[in-house]
């Protein structure tokens, strides 16, 4: 099955996922996967993705509107770019806003496609409104939807999406940036906890700030790293003795130094879908420290290194006091589960669109 993996997003997770993706799919039976990225995305220009079919994007919201506007030219361009590359079926890695002229391109050329929903509403806080419209565009013309937990699967069945078309699942656990530093409190100091981010309401600074005035300084260096608007609650956080906040955009090529920083991930989260970021640590083999939201609990619940507690912040001082009292005992690295969930993905995308299953 030739499948075509696709994310335009310039930076972020977007970009990132569907890289991993398709690296994931270069050991499956039976699959060749074609990456499309955008040549403006962050990897790109780091130099650290390269893919089958890059297509200029834009850089600024005037670059989209144009981009936009020249929709039907790049329609026609990519059909037939898409025909050459004589596709089985494609994959949305995550949606974004260009991709109806993707889907466009993808009909004209009678190739069927599915989309991984990340979000199945938006998050208290996000102003990502016109983003939310046109994925609900992008989702009535899919083949299948992809949930990336059951959380967003059961969202999706609520809202009545689906429409008689397949939910496909994927356990795409963990991926790393950079190889596995070393393990926790290695370096004999404070411990190091991490919450990393949007800096947005759903992420529930104001537990974590609640949880640290409890705990108070001892013991603890906080970092509290992510990009979004000024408010008080940061303000508060900043204020206190120990705490760091860094309101900034990271990009790509400082994720793996800054999990190796930390001991500890806070995932204190008043909503969640599901979290990168604990993907993200899972491999790095970091602490973790979540509430019990959403899809978090499902991503971590037998994860042996992550305290789950309720959205509370006496309950979430209670769960990062117990890393230093009562720490979670060393394990052996984990199998590739993100491999694992890609190949049965790729099954899964066969199955549905009728796709021969030579994979073999």
């Amino acid at each position: 099955m030739r499948l075509l993996i696709w994310q335009w997003g310039r930076r972020g997770a977007g970009p990132r996922f569907a890289m991993e993706l398709a690296a994931a799919l270069q050991v499956a039976p039976g699959v060749t996967p074609v990456l499309s990225l955008s040549r403006q995305a962050e990897i790109m220009e780091a130099g650290i993705a390269t893919c089958g079919l890059p297509v200029d994007t834009y850089r600024s919201a005037a670059g989209w509107a144009a981009r936009l506007l020249s929709g039907p030219l790049l329609v026609r361009r990519l059909t037939r770019q898409l025909r050459a590359l004589k596709l089985d079926a494609a994959l949305c890695a995550m949606p974004g806003p260009l991709d109806l002229v993707m889907g466009a391109a993808l009909r004209r050329a009678g190739v069927p496609f599915a989309v991984v929903v990340h979000d199945a509403d938006l998050h208290p806080g996000d102003t990502l409104r016109l983003q939310a419209v046109f994925q609900r565009h992008l989702l009535r013309q899919a083949g299948a939807l992809v949930a990336l937990s059951a959380h967003v699967g059961r969202r999706l069945e609520e809202q009545g999406v689906l429409r008689g078309r397949p939910l496909l699942s994927a356990g795409l656990s963990s991926f790393a940036f950079g190889p596995p530093p070393a393990p926790p409190r290695a370096h004999g100091g404070q411990l190091r906890l991490l919450s990393f981010g949007r800096l947005l309401p759903y992420k529930g600074l104001d537990l974590l700030l609640a949880a640290l005035e409890r705990l108070g300084p001892a013991g603890l260096e906080v970092r509290i790293v992510g990009l979004g608007p000024d408010s008080p609650v940061l303000a508060a956080l900043q204020a206190l003795p120990g705490v760091s906040v860094e309101n900034r955009w990271v990009p790509e090529v400082e994720m793996g130094d800054l999990l190796a920083w930390s001991d500890a991930v806070v995932l204190s989260h008043r909503e969640a879908s599901q979290s990168g970021v604990a993907a993200a640590a899972i491999a790095a083999r970091r602490w973790i420290v979540a509430t019990r939201v959403g899809g978090l609990v499902e991503q971590l619940e037998n994860e042996p290194l992550a305290r789950l507690c309720a959205p509370d912040g006496e309950q979430l001082a209670h769960a990062i006091g117990s890393l230093l009292t009562d720490p979670p005992p060393p394990v052996s690295p984990r199998k590739d589960g993100f491999r694992d969930g890609a190949i049965k993905l790729s099954h899964q995308i066969a199955m549905a669109f009728h796709v021969p299953d030579g994979l073999a």
